[in-house]
């Protein structure tokens, strides 16, 4: 579905249903150079399960024009805006990495209008080390194995989404490398070093938890390098938020697709008993 957010065409992925916003509304929110395609499962059950979908792109990610952002505040402020350009007055956000500090700052600026919030593989503060973020500006193919290397822990799937034995680190490398072919000239240095750069730089982690008025849950990966499972905890007690451990990497996605369903399902406070 296309739109145009705050004068700019923007896209999101509905979850194959064409958007009603007289359903509930779940948007969902792509972490640092990704797009709208690594929640398809997720998109695509909600939406098939009485739902209004919005997977976005972020601006210069995926199908939306640029310029990127120059910060997560003003990506929370957009995601408020895809609301507003659809209709609909409450929402729930679940985000990951980049996208869960988006979904934060988005819940705490409008908690009248956000009834839960799902933060996956999430941290504050989530910071970026100076090698990696020099590497990304330098030589960001280098930089997108090396996180690759950081994200996941296996190799290939089990028998389940995408499908069995799928190349996981592949995968990623290919939709990585062609969000940042796609974002050429839409941000400072290159995109990669450009959201690595908003995650480092967002200092407002915690003072937005303290706003947030909705149920809040945190779904983590045990063996997640890019944002450890201790980074949230303050996080977590500042939120009084559910928290879900998953046997995986950062990329909870790909690695635990069926898992992190059932946890999304859990935070959104969708019955286990739902077909």
């Amino acid at each position: 579905m296309n739109r145009f957010v705050d004068g700019r065409a923007a896209y999101a992925y509905t979850g194959g249903r064409p958007f009603d916003a007289a359903l509930p509304c779940v948007v969902f929110i792509h972490g640092a150079l990704h797009d709208h395609s690594v929640w398809t499962l997720a998109a695509r059950w909600f939406a098939h399960h009485g739902h209004g979908v919005l997977a976005v792109d972020q601006p210069a990610h995926g199908r939306s024009a640029g310029p990127a952002l120059p910060s997560v505040e003003a990506l929370a402020a957009w995601v408020l805006a895809w609301l507003d350009a659809v209709g609909v007055a409450r929402a729930a956000l679940v985000g990951h990495s980049i996208g869960s500090l988006v979904a934060l700052e988005a819940a705490a600026r409008a908690p009248a209008r956000i009834d839960r919030l799902v933060m996956v593989g999430t941290a504050v503060p989530m910071k970026v080390s100076d090698a990696l973020l020099s590497t990304a500006l330098e030589a960001p193919l280098v930089a997108i194995d090396r996180v690759n290397a950081f994200s996941h822990g296996t190799l290939a799937a089990e028998p389940s989404y995408p499908g069995p034995g799928s190349w996981l680190h592949g995968g990623n490398r290919a939709l990585m490398r062609r969000v940042l072919a796609r974002g050429e000239g839409q941000a400072p240095g290159n995109l990669f070093h450009h959201d690595f750069s908003l995650c480092d730089a967002y200092a407002n982690g915690l003072q937005a938890a303290q706003a947030v008025r909705c149920p809040a849950t945190l779904v983590l990966g045990e063996h997640d390098q890019m944002t450890p499972p201790p980074a949230a905890r303050e996080l977590a007690q500042a939120l009084r938020a559910d928290t879900v451990l998953l046997p995986t990497g950062h990329a909870l996605m790909q690695e635990a697709p069926d898992a992190l369903l059932a946890a999304l399902r859990r935070g959104l406070g969708v019955p286990a008993g739902a077909a």
